[in-house]
């Protein structure tokens, strides 16, 4: 299975095309290295360059990420998505600040052990920042990877991916191991695309299996189809008549944990109810605002928002801590689900 064949390629279409001007590459140390890896999960470059520049400028370091309030860390990560990897980045910094005297791991064990980080992520900070002899296997790397041998079966499937593992770790070149890992980044990002590949001028299509075969483009099998269920909520937007706006903290685990929101409800039929006994609210005016829908992974959330025009009632929101008066400005730098940021900024007072 060993090809230097293979990694020579792969280098030397590196040397002339790869890309070497990323932020994260201009400061390859393993905490730059580890915030980049997690922030590239299932979310492409261009929409993460300008949340790693603002995340870096804020916490420079582990233990600045460490001591900061989760709150704060959310609040910079509103509108990337998957927001259980900035509370991991959290976790993680938490631990390294206690247990690795604020620095990052140097074993792949350890890495694999911090909250957030699996084998392929641990990979890449050991060969990027470390230059230690790891592969990765990402999804840019398993489109190649399926595409070069022709590997039949979903990537996901843990008999598909431990070979993929085993053909990954072959392959790995003797020298230059950090760009080699980038170059094969690079080139699942670049040409080896999960759509309308860029084979002849691949620099692997010379022994490519899939691209010889003439059906590059089916693979990596696609994962099995299963249905996915819509679900529906209902949003409280109390605003009050001074222009405060009701939110309140999601709990830490399951969508959303840890940002703030809209109280919501699944039925509209319990509006009035929960608006006078459990929030409080002597409703002035109710409208129905437009239908959100928002897709997650795994289901679809249809959201039906209502204009609550009330006066603000803070002593008894006082008792909870979780609800909180905002005023629109204030509640924009919160961390927030990315439909919860629009709909606030669609408010005007």
């Amino acid at each position: 299975m060993t090809s230097p064949l293979f990694s020579d390629r792969l280098l030397n279409w590196f040397d002339q095309h790869g890309r070497k001007d990323l932020p994260w590459q201009q400061q390859p140390s393993p905490y730059h290295v580890w915030l980049s890896e997690i922030m590239l999960q299932q979310t492409q470059v261009s929409t993460v360059i300008p949340y790693y520049q603002k995340f870096t400028e804020r916490f420079t370091s582990i233990s600045a990420l460490a001591q900061a309030p989760v709150d704060d860390i959310l609040a910079l990560w509103t509108g990337l998505g998957y927001y259980a990897r900035a509370r991991n980045l959290h976790k993680a910094a938490t631990i390294m600040v206690k247990s690795h005297q604020s620095e990052m791991p140097t074993t792949l064990d350890e890495l694999i052990a911090l909250p957030g980080i699996g084998r392929s992520t641990a990979g890449a900070i050991m060969a990027l920042a470390h230059h230690q002899h790891f592969p990765i296997l990402d999804g840019n790397v398993k489109r190649v990877l399926t595409r070069y041998s022709a590997i039949e079966g979903w990537p996901g499937n843990k008999q598909i991916e431990d070979k993929l593992w085993l053909i990954a770790q072959a392959l790995l070149p003797q020298n230059r191991i950090a760009n080699y890992i980038q170059a094969q980044m690079d080139l699942g990002a670049t040409l080896c695309t999960r759509t309308k590949p860029k084979c002849t001028t691949c620099p692997l299509n010379v022994d490519c299996k899939s691209y010889i075969n003439g059906n590059p483009t089916d693979y990596p099998t696609s994962k099995p189809k299963k249905h996915i269920p819509t679900r529906q909520s209902h949003w409280i937007v109390a605003q009050a008549s001074t222009g405060e706006i009701l939110l309140e903290q999601r709990a830490s685990m399951g969508i959303w944990g840890g940002l703030w929101s809209f109280p919501e409800l699944d039925n509209a039929t319990d509006l009035d109810f929960t608006c006078s006994n459990q929030l409080n609210i002597n409703a002035n005016r109710v409208t129905a605002l437009a239908n959100i829908k928002h897709v997650f992974s795994h289901f679809k959330l249809e959201i039906y928002p209502h204009l609550i025009e009330c006066e603000l009632n803070n002593n008894y929101i006082a008792e909870n801590k979780k609800l909180s008066w905002y005023k629109i400005s204030d509640a924009l730098l919160l961390g927030l689900p990315a439909p919860v940021k629009s709909l606030i900024e669609s408010l005007q007072y």
